[in-house]
This record gives structure tokens, sequence and C-alpha cells, in this order.
């Protein structure tokens, strides 16, 4: 059982509700499976799950546990900073597909 570290700069949404709800409402959580680290209290770049960069957000608040299941989760609660203009989401989306994502095609 070992904790896997996120990037400093990247909360990657896997589900667009997660991510609706961010945006609608301010705040918002994900779940990811697997135990892993997030910066409480640090600003990251939000991204999409088409991997492109969408907002900055807060860490709030990052559990991790294991759930009735026997599945090893990490739940990351957060706050939207805001919203990025379409110039800095395009040069967000280019550095992170060519730091974490892979290059784009």
């Amino acid at each position: 059982m070992g904790f896997q570290t996120e990037f400093n700069s990247v909360c990657k949404f896997k589900s667009e509700q997660e991510l609706y709800e961010l945006l609608e409402y301010g705040r918002g959580k994900m779940v990811k499976k697997q135990f892993r680290v997030f910066p409480t209290g640090q600003k990251v770049i939000a991204y999409a799950p088409d991997n492109k960069a969408v907002a900055i957000v807060r860490i709030v608040a990052s559990i991790a546990e294991i759930n009735f299941q026997g599945e090893e989760i990490t739940q990351v609660e957060m706050e939207l900073v805001r919203r990025l203009t379409d110039e800095e989401a395009k040069v967000q989306t280019s550095l992170a597909h060519e730091m974490f994502f892979g290059e784009q095609s």
C-alpha cells in the first residue's frame, strides 16, 4: 500500500459531471482510484476528461481511504478560483500535453 503523488500543477477530472458541478457551483469533489497525495491549499490547473485546461482551482481537502468495496480511493475537494481565458486554456493545454499527457497527435 503506497501513495502515488500527483503533479503539483495538474488536477484532471475523469467525470464530466464532477467538472460541471465545480464550474456551476464554485465547489466540487472528485474521486480518484488508489491512494494519491494532493497538496491541500495549493492552486492547480483543472483539466477536463479530454485533457483540456479549463480552470484554476484550490485544493481544499484530500482524503485517502479504503471504501466498503475494499478499494483504495482518494476524494479531493476543491473550490473554483476562476475559469481560464481561451488563450490561457490553449497554452496550458499544449504545455500539459507535452509535460504530462504525451504529445498531441
